[in-house]
């Protein structure tokens, strides 16, 4: 395989100026890459960064580390909570015209969350205000009620704006009449990456996909810039991974608790990811194959919030590469796959993991390249 990375944001633009279409024909950036079977590159298909946020991504680990996954680097945007500084990631966005503007991967389905009260948090957005306003979030990772799903609200003043730095003051100041609040509906994903006394982890050893941290390196707050772990899935995607509602078992899985996203399974608002328990050592999550997509990334049926399933060949040796969900589902008809709900231990209660995908790419897993199943994280 070979490894491609993109510049900064002008750079990027300034080569490929044309830009791409996805969903509903938002520009994005894009690079040349795909692999003929003996590995060689090809023109056929290409490396699409889909989310504008990104600086940089590569697609292998250019011999930085053992690990069976590449690295994406995003831009970081800065917020309060509480009056302590708040730093996240932007991703996903249930509308449309919103996400075209602020080149985040349009997904329909997160406005579903709209209908499952408490699943998702409030970023207060400022219309106007002080000079140093950043955005308020009402929640970080350290709360009980913390979710990366948020609905930005919109606070404009009528008076003289002054900085306002944690939601309480927010809504203090809509109760004196000081400012309006007006919720637009629109639903992002937005994953904390640090909060007061708290970040991400960083996994020291880079081995594993899970477990360590889902962080590459420690986030660069000066120039406000974090690298992730990037992780490879049919059809075509790159994903990384934030949180999840299986909160026992976040620390194992190297991301963060969010009990609040599991009311999106009933909301909706998630799409199945089939993750490979047993079979073709690979560098799935669990150390088989890697995972499926029910849709490519950016697809209208695709969510970055996973309704997590396991699947378990009955005869390990007979299995084969499956890389689409009707291949997968075919599978379990036929008698040769179970599938289960989160995983065997939770079935047939399901759960909830954040993982959006801020790449697109060739899918290029070839299980000749691996001699032995990694230790199930998950």
């Amino acid at each position: 395989m070979i490894a491609q990375r993109i510049g900064s944001r002008s750079t990027r633009r300034q080569v490929l100026s044309a830009g791409v279409g996805l969903g509903a024909a938002a520009v994005f950036s894009r690079i040349s890459l795909a692999f003929a079977q003996d590995g060689t590159p090809n023109a056929s298909e290409e490396a699409l960064a889909i989310v504008g946020d990104v600086i940089d991504f590569t697609l292998t680990p250019e011999g930085r580390w053992n690990g069976p996954f590449s690295s994406v680097t995003l831009k970081l945007h800065q917020g309060w909570f509480n009056g302590g500084d708040a730093w996240f990631i932007r991703t996903d966005a249930s509308d449309q015209t919103f996400a075209e503007a602020e080149e985040l991967v349009h997904v329909p389905l997160l406005k579903n969350a709209l209908e499952a009260e408490g699943s998702y948090a409030t970023f207060y957005r400022f219309v106007d205000g002080a000079d140093d306003q950043r955005p308020v979030l009402s929640t970080v990772p350290t709360e009980e009620n913390f979710t990366s799903a948020f609905q930005i609200v919109d606070v404009a003043f009528s008076a003289e704006p002054e900085a306002l730095n944690s939601a309480a003051a927010v809504e203090d100041a809509a109760a004196a009449g000081t400012v309006t609040l007006t919720p637009t509906g629109i639903i992002v994903n937005y994953p904390l990456v640090v909060w007061p006394d708290g970040g991400l982890p960083v996994d020291p050893d880079l081995m594993m996909p899970l477990g360590g941290g889902p962080l590459v390196e420690a986030p660069d707050l000066e120039k406000g810039r974090v690298t992730f772990k990037l992780h490879q899935c049919y059809p075509g995607s790159r994903y990384i991974a934030t949180d999840t509602s299986a909160v026992p078992m976040a620390p194992m899985m190297g991301v963060v608790g969010s009990a609040p996203t599991q009311l999106l399974l009933e909301a909706k608002a998630t799409a199945p990811i089939y993750v490979f328990g047993n079979g073709l050592p690979g560098p799935g999550p669990m150390g088989f194959q890697p995972s499926i997509f029910n849709a490519k990334a950016g697809d209208a049926l695709w969510s970055p919030f996973w309704s997590h399933i396991t699947l378990m060949w009955k005869d390990p040796a007979q299995a084969t590469v499956l890389k689409s969900e009707p291949e997968v589902l075919e599978a379990v008809t036929s008698g040769q796959l179970e599938l289960f709900n989160g995983t065997p231990d939770t079935h047939p209660d399901g759960f909830v993991v954040n993982c959006p995908s801020p790449v697109l790419a060739p899918n290029t897993y070839d299980p000749a390249q691996f001699t032995a199943a990694a230790t199930p994280t998950t």
